[in-house]
């Protein structure tokens, strides 16, 4: 029999999508098929504290997402770095948790999606799940994935960057007169809707512009695009495939955050999205070419506004999409022969690939895993 394969899954974290990161775990916990995969849940508050979780209780009011806590009643923990055994070490008696196998972080948000758990994943010499720390960076910041996808004729919403600093001038009116209204206000770095705004007037937009600036330094005003809500998921690293594309159909404003997670009714969701064979083929090709530009790895979900005439525009990419039961990434790999199961076993498989294609280029690195 072959050795199960030991998956430390990494949830909570310090953003605004902590709850989110709680939901999603629960679901790959639930998942992941346990005749191939020993699990190690480590859980991250909100102010950044590593604790070792009991499977049975690690979240408080679980099936209530606005009430949805981190249990922390387990030791803290610390990564080991450099010996490349990927450990955790008991900070409460130096215990050693290891050697884990392979990290899954389900972390969404900065401090989690955005490379920095990539990078100190990176520094420990351990496998994990999904993009590097390029892909995670690129992929985070909304204006530079903008900037390099239009740079690739991939196209994408017409949009202006205000930063804090410069808050005081901003003129509503010339901001109006490039994108026209309404317009959407959004964090840069961030996603689930968190912070996001649809203005049609003056007063809108500054109670967006503040609202925004809540959650980041950066924010992106965008235009308004009419036309339908697309998501397509991609599974792969030098070779990614594309899945079936679903529709949102939003019963809200827009897609908030309420929609996704809270209000189980928010939107309907049509898997497969009643797309012509012939725009079906143009939102998957897109969502590869994307997914490659940005130098994804392991998994994205991207995010379409698909015009009556056919157009496809890129809304953004999520490098750790949702894993809830209601989130679009496993739904649409379901509706294309994958379960769910499946795909958690495949993205395992994929981290562990590349660490060991990665391996080869650096020979040092695989002389300490030994």
């Amino acid at each position: 029999m072959n050795k199960k394969i030991k998956v430390a899954i990494l949830f909570g974290g310090q953003s605004a999508e902590h709850e989110i990161s709680l939901q999603s775990a629960r679901n790959v916990v639930a998942a992941i098929d346990r005749r191939k995969h020993d699990v190690v849940l480590v859980g991250i508050t909100k102010t950044g504290r590593w604790y070792l979780c009991e499977e049975s209780n690690f979240v408080l009011h679980a099936d209530s997402p606005r009430l949805i806590k981190l249990q922390k009643t387990g030791d803290s923990l610390a990564l080991c770095l450099g010996d490349g055994a990927g450990r955790f070490i008991s900070l409460f008696d130096n215990r050693e948790i290891g050697p884990i196998d392979v990290v899954f972080p389900v972390l969404h948000g900065p401090f989690g999606e955005d490379g920095t758990v990539q990078g100190l994943l990176k520094l420990a010499n351990v496998p994990f799940v999904g993009a590097g720390v390029l892909g995670s960076a690129v992929g985070m910041d909304k204006e530079v994935m903008k900037r390099l996808l239009r740079e690739a004729h991939i196209p994408v919403a017409d949009f202006v960057v205000l930063n804090r600093s410069k808050a005081g001038e901003i003129d509503f009116e010339t901001v109006k007169k490039r994108l026209g209204q309404p317009m959407f206000v959004k964090p840069a770095n961030l996603g689930s809707s968190v912070g996001i705004s649809k203005v049609k007037n003056e007063d809108e937009f500054g109670e967006a512009v503040a609202l925004a600036l809540k959650y980041d330094n950066k924010i992106l005003v965008e235009e308004y695009i009419e036309g339908r809500e697309i998501e397509c998921s991609v599974l792969g690293n030098e070779n990614p495939i594309a899945s079936v594309p679903g529709e949102i159909i939003p019963r809200h404003e827009f897609y908030s955050y309420d929609s996704k997670y809270i209000d189980e009714n928010g939107a309907a969701l049509e898997i497969p999205a009643g797309l012509s064979d012939n725009v079906t083929k143009k939102v998957q090709a897109c969502a590869v070419k994307a997914f490659e530009v940005l130098c994804c790895e392991g998994m994205a979900r991207v995010d379409f506004f698909v015009r009556k005439n056919g157009d496809v525009i890129v809304n953004e990419i999520n490098t750790i999409p949702g894993f809830t039961k209601i989130s679009m990434y496993p739904k649409l790999w379901e509706a294309s022969g994958i379960s769910y199961s499946e795909l958690i076993d495949r993205l395992i498989q994929l981290a562990i690939e590349r660490f060991r294609r990665e391996l080869k280029s650096n020979p040092d690195a695989s002389e300490s895993r030994h």
